[in-house]
């Protein structure tokens, strides 16, 4: 079965408006994803990138002018300007990392909720009672863990190292072997790569 590593961040804009295109695209193709969230700053910093509020004037202008687009040709609720962002990724990173190591429910559904939760709910991904509402909706306990804390943390930053180490620069980047789809956009170029 072919495998597809999905880098994520909890953060991202793009990934929330790629939807459900990934899950639909491995289910057609018999692929199963394997989600990786990362901390998308680390990679920024790593790889030449820079944070959105410390790019210059003409990028920050054109990445709203195209998640504008992007948006309205999703059909997705979509915030431009979600009242808690930034926000601190760890306890949503966590949370998935938890429930796909768990095997606890449907992972592509909690990641959905999660970014939903920030670019269209106005709801901080950082709080406990938000990342339980998701896992809720997700079908998915909350409570039980796979391992401790220190564990999850662990595993959230070797996700980073292996992004960078596989030359991941972006979310949502889908890697099939050594083949890279950056951004939610790539997802045709990823399914023609599948078939």
């Amino acid at each position: 079965m072919v495998e597809i590593d999905y880098f994520f961040s909890v953060l991202s804009p793009f990934t929330y408006l790629a939807g459900d295109r990934l899950e639909k695209i491995a289910a057609r193709h018999g692929a199963r994803v394997s989600y990786r969230p990362m901390d998308i700053m680390e990679v920024f910093a790593r790889t030449g990138g820079a944070a959105p509020k410390d790019r210059h004037k003409a990028r920050q202008d054109y990445r709203l002018q195209d998640l504008s687009r992007i948006a309205g040709h999703s059909g997705l609720d979509f915030n431009l300007h979600p009242e808690f962002w930034p926000t601190d990724p760890l306890p949503a990173s966590l949370a998935t990392i938890d429930a796909v190591n768990r095997d606890a429910g449907d992972a592509g559904l909690l990641c959905r909720c999660i970014l939903r939760a920030c670019w269209a709910e106005d709801r901080n991904i950082a709080e406990p009672d938000v990342v339980d509402d998701c896992l809720a909706r997700a079908g998915i306990a909350t409570g039980g863990t796979s391992g401790g804390i220190d564990d999850l943390k662990r595993q959230f930053a070797a996700n980073t190292e292996e992004a960078v180490a596989r030359n991941v620069f972006g979310s949502p980047t889908y890697a099939v072997g050594d083949q890279l789809f950056w951004g939610q956009d790539r997802l045709d170029y990823l399914e023609s790569w599948l078939g």
